[in-house]
């Protein structure tokens, strides 16, 4: 919700009056997720959506109930805090779902996402294409996106096909996907400065490297990764050896003592 409502300040310009409000309206709403044991936002159905509208309507004994304007920026508030977070779950899940760069990932349209086959056709370096399947986590999560926020965003603009869409309705620019990986890194305690910074080829980095950990070949994580040449994906490759050394002294009874 901080996050989100950072979002609104910085993005939206919203007055500190309207911010208040919001406030107050997602304060209750999360009050009510927690009384219904939910704790991800991506889980939650229309149904405890509805509820709590209606209940924001009815009043009860802490709160009168609320006039009709209030009540419709109160919708408004939910809607937005859903399509933000739904979005930025599917972003983030997309990077390391698939090893994209994050031009590749802002410049992906819809048409070139299959999800039902769960490949997306992405545009590397030098205008090079390449077919790359999704993990299954990323899948859900762009599905969740697609369906349940990214028609809010479009309305509000012109008719971009890019998947990743910004609060007015555009593509999402490379600045604004970093902004929601730093965020999303802020909030899992990670560090956003230095030189253990989590950036957006941390995702790319760890793609790669969960890869060859689990025994792919390094031709076939190449072509993945759209390198033109196998020396840079062996890069890669030296991080896997390190862990290996790393199991091997730990591990292994030659290696003790």
């Amino acid at each position: 919700m901080r996050a989100y409502l950072d979002h609104l300040t910085v993005e939206r310009g919203l007055s500190a009056n309207t911010l208040a409000s919001y406030r107050r309206d997602l304060d209750r709403y999360l009050a009510t997720l927690a009384d219904a044991g939910v704790t991800d936002l991506t889980s939650v159905g229309a149904g405890v959506v509805e509820s709590h509208l209606a209940r924001l309507r009815a009043g009860d004994d802490e709160h009168p109930p609320l006039a009709v304007s209030s009540a419709a920026r109160a919708a408004s508030a939910v809607r937005g805090l859903h399509r933000f977070a739904l979005r930025d779950r599917a972003l983030v899940e997309f990077l390391y779902g698939t090893g994209a760069r994050i031009s590749e990932a802002v410049g992906a349209a819809v048409d070139d996402l299959d999800v039902d086959e769960g490949t997306v056709l992405l545009r590397g370096k030098g205008g090079r294409m390449r077919l790359v399947p999704i993990g299954g986590y990323a899948v859900e999560a762009v599905r969740a996106y697609l369906v349940r926020a990214r028609p809010g965003l479009a309305a509000a603009g012109r008719g971009t096909p890019a998947v990743f869409l910004n609060a007015r309705g555009g593509a999402l620019s490379r600045q604004g996907a970093w902004g929601i990986l730093r965020r999303a890194a802020v909030a899992a305690g990670l560090p956003v400065d230095g030189p253990a910074a989590v950036s957006p080829h941390t995702l790319r980095h760890s793609y790669a490297t969960h890869l060859l950990d689990g025994g792919a070949d390094v031709r076939v994580v190449q072509e993945l990764l759209g390198h033109a040449s196998v020396t840079t994906t062996q890069v890669y490759t030296l991080v896997t050896v390190e862990r290996l050394r790393e199991v091997y002294a730990t591990a292994h009874p030659r290696a003790r003592g």
